[in-house]
């Protein structure tokens, strides 16, 4: 009886005593160990983190960027030989062996929509400005609407224009409406209209012989799946795909390209998706929509009540 009873107050007496703060200590440092871990191997891949995630663009940077970027490609794109000779012996190349495809039917577009005089007018102004005006419009749209997806979508569109270049210097080529007795329409000289950088008074302004690949197709393309990969509305969807399929008619009804030179523009284009999608690791459409805080996730979490 005894015994019991001093055994019930000993453990009591344990019970009520204040535990070894050394455990709570041990917690402590092995939490801040793990905090310190977590915070070195963030800082390993923060560089990098950072380059890839999307940022708020800002517009003045925007502007100057793009400004330059057409600056130098219009300067590389000139400065390259026109190299009429080897130009016409590939336009021929290219025009045999449409003729073997089966698909040589420039031609025939080209005269049949220079005998509709308004919408031949129509093309050549079409040919001339909505490349650059839906072209710039998108990124604006981008820009404003989209600004988490703008930066890989500008990627996509600069990574595809660079490797133009390389097109131009390694395969220069003659559009049709130059092809010597082949009997294409240059449709602009035809209706003196202003549409084309490499005919009448604005000729000696642009290489001539720089028609493959196609950037009319290339950023076309870009701007119709852009808009229809982003946009919510069914109708901007539907424009968007119309977008470059009436680009292509255009480029071939006005003689200023092959079917194949469009082929070349969508080879660049998917150079460039696969830039883009290799640093940022999503096409631009999954990217987020908002740009949001930059901090670290837990630098963000308020406080909880105690």
């Amino acid at each position: 009886m005894g015994d019991s009873t001093v055994k019930t107050q000993e453990g009591l007496r344990g019970r009520t005593e204040t535990p070894s703060p050394i455990p709570e200590e041990e917690a402590v440092a092995g939490a801040a160990t793990e905090a310190d871990a977590s915070t070195e191997a963030a800082g390993d891949r923060t560089w990098l983190q950072r380059r890839r995630a999307p940022r708020r663009p800002r517009i003045w940077f925007e502007i100057l960027l793009i400004a330059v970027s057409y600056w130098t490609y219009s300067l590389i794109r000139n400065a390259v030989p026109e190299q009429k000779a080897k130009a016409l012996r590939n336009a021929d190349w290219i025009w045999d062996a449409e003729k073997t495809l089966g698909i040589a039917v420039e031609q025939t577009i080209n005269h049949a929509m220079n005998s509709v005089t308004w919408l031949i007018v129509a093309m050549n102004y079409y040919y001339a400005t909505l490349h650059f005006i839906v072209t710039i419009g998108v990124l604006v749209w981008l820009f404003r609407r989209h600004p988490g997806r703008y930066a890989a979508a500008r990627l996509m569109l600069f990574a595809t224009t660079a490797v133009a270049l390389l097109g131009y210097y390694l395969y220069p080529l003659a559009p049709p409406r130059l092809m010597n007795g082949q009997h294409f329409i240059d449709t602009v000289l035809r209706h003196e209209t202003w549409g084309s950088m490499a005919s009448g008074d604005l000729k000696h302004m642009s290489n001539q012989y720089a028609a493959m690949p196609s950037m009319h197709i290339g950023w076309s393309l870009w701007c119709g799946l852009t808009i229809f990969a982003i946009a919510s509305a069914p109708w901007a969807k539907i424009l968007g795909l119309l977008y470059p399929t009436v680009t292509l008619l255009v480029i071939v009804a006005t003689a200023n390209h092959f079917w194949l030179d469009a082929v070349g523009g969508m080879i660049c284009l998917a150079f460039g998706i696969a830039v883009s999608y290799a640093w940022y690791g999503s096409p631009p459409y999954r990217l987020p929509r908002q740009v949001g805080d930059d901090r670290p996730r837990r630098q963000r979490r308020r406080p909880q009540p105690a």
